[in-house]
């Protein structure tokens, strides 16, 4: 599997492409906004866009997400459906944020914990990490040992848990009892800020320790 990370928005929040380098088969996981940037990515590295991916229902991880699912003719995966209503609420949330107006939507699939989903020959696990919102989940990918987090945990930082439905105790429960449990030597790419692992979050990260 191979990615590249595109921060998009004000927000700077990480959208990653991913694919499978022997069917350049791919997927764009979080895409925030700037619809043409992800499109002129999508087209520089010659890949095949065959779904969306979503680890939540905040804007600034999905304001892009309709249009370019529209665009490439593919179905939006995720999150878990207790997210519906951050992504009922998504013109409020362009108000409250200053964003460009997005339409409220529904994924053609909401996914669940012990879900797979294909991507060519390679295979994203889908874990359910409540706490920064109800229903984030989280992808991995275990053959590689990269985990897409979204917002429940950062370089030296955790998920924010003040917003509607968030929950500090679910969120420490899935950093530590979901993530961690897979292994120090796990690489995970955060919904903002710089990658880490989650041996260097263990044992270093102020909220954890």
């Amino acid at each position: 599997m191979q990615f590249q990370i595109i921060p998009v928005t004000a927000f700077q929040e990480n959208c990653s492409i991913i694919w499978c380098e022997k069917t350049m088969a791919g997927t764009i996981v979080d895409p925030g906004g700037e619809f043409e940037l992800l499109v002129k990515a999508v087209e520089k590295l010659n890949i095949n866009i065959t779904k969306i991916l979503l680890t939540h229902g905040h804007l600034d991880h999905v304001g892009a997400a309709k249009a370019l699912a529209n665009h490439y003719h593919v179905k939006i995966y995720g999150p878990q459906q207790e997210d519906k209503f951050l992504l009922d609420n998504l013109p409020q949330q362009s108000v409250q944020l200053g964003f460009p107006f997005c339409e409220a939507f529904e994924p053609d699939i909401w996914l669940q914990e012990g879900d797979i989903v294909q991507i060519g020959d390679e295979q994203l696990s889908v874990l359910h990490c409540p706490g920064h919102t109800p229903g984030h989940i989280v992808f991995i990918h275990h053959q590689q040992k990269v985990a897409l987090v979204g917002d429940v945990l950062f370089n030296n930082s955790i998920g924010r848990t003040d917003f509607p439905r968030g929950n500090y105790t679910d969120l420490i429960s899935s950093i530590k009892n979901k993530l961690f449990v897979l292994g120090d030597d796990i690489m995970f790419i955060p919904g903002h800020g710089p990658t880490s692992t989650f041996g260097q979050e263990r044992i270093n990260n102020p909220f954890l320790v």
